[in-house]
């Protein structure tokens, strides 16, 4: 099992010194999220052939290698100029990622909840162009439910990936969405099983609390999603009984799967935060 960091609260950082800089955070793997100068959230990727040679020099010299490689774009959304544009990006990440010496790529299932039929469509419609790019490369894909995407609920998700039928999708689990996903943890983990191939870790509030007002948004009843990636401690993800499980499903027994430090709350702490959120996974791993 790999344990990777998201840098995203270091994204201001130089993109090669990036590497030298997770290192000395303790981090062997890199899940490379959305920067502005390489690939930027929703847009085509920035990098060319010499910026990523660069780079993968860079993760060299430190000993760093990408786990993972992380791009959004809008490839189930409902307007089709949209999807078409967001397939065409999809095509350049995967190259990056294989350039960088990289077989896995995670993403969401986008789209829009209120159009789920329609992104749905939109989705199986991208995966036909798509998943002959992954299988001709030999690039993997992990895909989690996110708040607001068409796809939301962890079981739905876990089915959905079924769908697919093939050995190269499978579903991460997104802890800090626990409670998006329907905050029935162990049975989304146990359900996944196998499939169950990559982890964010950070923590969160359950929203559904207590007599729904725990979080109060103007005007009520909007749509509105709210949760948080903060240190693990933090929230109220039951973090015995998530590790407990992984465990006994025996996620760190395959070094396909990774475990992907994914802390966004604490930018004026984030080496601090980074650091613990390191210290606190290897505690937990070493419990196994």
């Amino acid at each position: 099992m790999k344990i990777a960091l998201d840098p995203y609260m270091f994204r201001t950082t130089p993109l090669l010194e990036l590497p030298a800089l997770v290192a000395d955070l303790g981090y062997e793997f890199i899940e490379l999220s959305p920067r502005e100068d390489f690939t930027p959230f929703f847009l085509h990727p920035r990098a060319d052939d010499a910026t990523v040679k660069a780079f993968k020099k860079a993760l060299d010299a430190a000993g760093v290698a990408i786990a993972s490689h992380l791009p959004l774009y809008r490839w189930s959304g409902p307007d089709e100029d949209e999807r078409q544009a967001a397939v065409r990006y999809w095509k350049r990440a995967i190259q990056i990622t294989v350039d960088l010496d990289c077989r896995v790529m995670n993403s969401e299932f986008n789209g829009r909840p209120e159009q789920a039929s329609r992104s749905e469509a939109q989705f199986w419609r991208s995966m036909e162009e798509l998943l002959p790019v992954f299988e001709r490369e030999g690039v993997e894909l992990r895909l989690e439910p996110h708040p607001d995407d068409f796809v939301e609920d962890g079981l739905v998700a876990v089915d959905m990936i079924r769908g697919i039928n093939s050995p190269l999708v499978s579903f991460l689990y997104c802890a800090p969405h626990t409670f998006h996903m329907g905050g029935n943890m162990v049975e989304i983990m146990e359900y996944a099983g196998p499939l169950m191939t990559q982890l964010h870790l950070a923590d969160s509030f359950d929203h559904t609390a207590s007599s729904g007002l725990r979080y109060i948004t103007n005007p009520p009843g909007n749509p509105i999603r709210v949760h948080q990636h903060l240190d693990i401690g933090q929230g109220e993800v039951k973090w015995d009984l998530f590790f407990e499980t992984l465990g006994r499903l025996g996620f760190g027994d395959s070094d396909r799967n990774i475990m992907t430090s994914c802390v966004f709350a604490w930018e004026d702490r984030a080496r601090d935060s980074s650091l613990f959120m390191r210290e606190t996974i290897d505690k937990y791993v070493s419990s196994w």
